[in-house]
């Protein structure tokens, strides 16, 4: 394994880190209420898909990643390191949410882990997360597999990300990203619904993937 081979999947690492401290961290915060967190983790997914995108495709979530092996648009080798470069970063930017934020917040949100309210059920928090996934999915599809995408992907994927977290953000915290459930919950220790952020982004994924 050469360097070459290391830069993509350590943008990813690096990226998902970012983005983990910067959307978890503004639910750890939470000093905007919920329109804050909706920009902070909408626009700083932008920025890092803009930022890591010429590096390796700013995929920044593996059902993102999973989705664009299903259409062919990375190969396997590829798709394994992106979600281990994903799932490490995620756990990274954790541990600094951990380590800068006041211990008392931190423990009192579970480090930014999303959470499903008891509003809905099981099934019904997956099909959520499946549908914001979708449309996080469409507009990589629509925007960062295209010949314009260092352009406007960022902006696209980030806006849908803004609108999802304002419209569905109270119900399961509009995740739409495995990683970016997966970090915070393991350094928590708060396993509450984690089913959910894996089930639903991969069953969209599999079908926006596959078409």
């Amino acid at each position: 394994m050469n360097y070459r081979s290391l830069r993509a999947p350590a943008a990813e690492f690096v990226g998902t880190a970012l983005f983990v401290l910067v959307g978890a961290g503004s639910a750890v915060a939470n000093a905007a209420g919920a329109l804050g967190v909706a920009l902070a983790n909408g626009i700083g997914l932008a920025l890092v898909v803009t930022i890591m995108m010429p590096i390796s495709g700013g995929h920044i979530n593996p059902a993102v990643s999973f989705a664009l092996w299903l259409g062919k648009q990375i190969d396997t080798l590829t798709l394994g390191r992106y979600v281990v470069a994903q799932l490490l970063g995620a756990i990274v930017g954790a541990l600094f949410i951990k380590l800068l934020f006041p211990a008392s917040a931190a423990r009192m949100m579970s480090l930014g882990t999303p959470q499903v309210s008891g509003a809905i059920g099981f099934w019904a928090a997956v099909g959520l997360e499946a549908l914001f996934t979708f449309f996080l999915v469409s507009a990589v599809y629509g925007t960062g597999v295209s010949a314009q995408r260092e352009r406007v992907a960022g902006f696209a994927i980030g806006l849908v990300v803004v609108v999802c977290v304002l419209g569905g953000g109270v119900l399961t915290g509009a995740a739409l990203n495995p990683a970016r459930a997966f970090g915070p919950a393991l350094v928590s220790w708060d396993w509450h619904a984690q089913a959910v952020y894996w089930l639903g982004p991969y069953s969209c994924s599999a079908r926006s993937g596959a078409k």
